[in-house]
């Protein structure tokens, strides 16, 4: 699963990727090349759980990013552009709300109008690839009528309706059939998005990321369909980089805060995405898994290893608070607190996880 970088140039936003995945880049100059990275989410839950096991290795959830060249009309016009950003499922769009006189800006400091100007580019550029395929379709109906056909004319012809009035294709209420059926075009409008803030620097940084998003006005956009929004510091969360666990943390805590923007923003990029984490432990490893929200057994099994899947029999599951509570699998089993679960047990968010399997 990937979330896309984007937003208006100078706003901090390739920094921003560095720091998420650590990477080393060059400066792009007028390359539109997408840089890709991988973030790992921050769980205090599986390090709850590693305190317990010991294990010889810890592995975190992780989230892909991708960084694409600033966004515009000219950009959305370009084909390598629209392909970097049309393969992404969800979007980040980072937001200029710091002043600083070194770094260029064009009339005054507005999140809210950049965040109204990159939506309409976005949509202006599926309603551009929805007319071409509304025209094409009308002209397959002409030679034959078929049930697929017409509900793909009759759901093109909404979603152009949608576009029109501004309403950006991610609030528009669709059934599950109706998104298989669009699927494939990858509708910009149509992903995710988070708005992330990029504050500047204050001694009063932990109240102004609070209130960021009130500040400068993002309530109502954050509340929409398949929306949210939140606030970071890019130039304290470089410096957080390049510090240990130990300096960062009295760093924070001269802040005022217990974790910084980064860990919310990367956290919030992987709710956005409809992921949750479930967990296996033990003395070799404990490791956070990645399934989308509403997966069932079986497929957790299989996020581990597909013959898992195929070969499923129960799973032995617990949720991660009780399994500290009890102190052990055994103790958990005399409790009763670890349960067997068969095929259609929906998998929970923070779930332990033991996999018995015929393989």
């Amino acid at each position: 699963m990937k979330t896309g970088i984007i937003g208006l140039p100078q706003v901090g936003k390739t920094s921003l990727f560095k720091i998420l995945t650590k990477a080393k880049l060059e400066e792009r100059g007028f390359s539109r090349e997408a840089h890709i990275g991988v973030a790992r989410v921050p769980d205090e839950r599986l390090e709850k759980l590693s305190a317990l096991y010991s294990p010889k290795k810890t592995t975190y959830a992780q989230v892909e990013y991708v960084d694409v060249a600033a966004i515009g009309q000219e950009a959305l016009k370009e084909t390598s552009f629209l392909t970097n950003l049309r393969n992404v499922d969800a979007l980040i769009h980072v937001l200029r709300a710091f002043e600083d006189d070194s770094i260029p800006h064009v009339g005054p400091i507005d999140p809210l109008r950049d965040v109204k100007n990159v939506e309409f580019d976005l949509m202006v550029s599926d309603l551009t690839q929805i007319e071409k395929r509304i025209e094409r379709v009308e002209k397959d109906l002409k030679k034959a009528r078929t049930g697929d056909l017409e509900r793909e004319h009759a759901l093109l012809l909404r979603s152009k309706g949608a576009l029109e009035k501004e309403q950006p294709l991610r609030e528009l209420e669709m059934t599950l059939e109706e998104k298989k059926l669009i699927r494939g075009f990858m509708f910009l409008s149509q992903k995710p998005i988070l708005y992330a803030l990029n504050i500047g620097e204050s001694t009063t940084l932990g109240h102004d990321l609070e209130s960021a998003v009130a500040k400068f006005k993002l309530e109502d956009v954050a509340k929409r369909e398949n929306s949210g929004a939140t606030a970071i510091c890019g130039k304290v969360e470089a410096e957080l980089a390049e510090m240990d666990d130990a300096e960062a943390g009295e760093f924070l805590s001269s802040y005022g805060l217990h974790e910084s923007g980064l860990v919310r923003l990367i956290r919030k990029s992987y709710e956005l995405l409809g992921l949750i984490s479930f967990f296996t432990a033990g003395e070799d490893e404990c490791r956070a898994w990645t399934v989308p929200f509403g997966s069932r057994a079986p497929q957790a099994a299989g996020a581990i290893h597909t013959d898992l899947e195929h070969h499923f029999i129960r799973a032995e599951t617990i949720r991660w608070d009780q399994l500290l509570e009890a102190g052990s699998e055994a103790a958990a089993r005399a409790k009763g607190t670890l349960r067997l679960e068969g095929k259609e047990y929906l998998v929970q968010d923070g779930d332990v996880v033991h996999i018995r399997h015929s393989g």
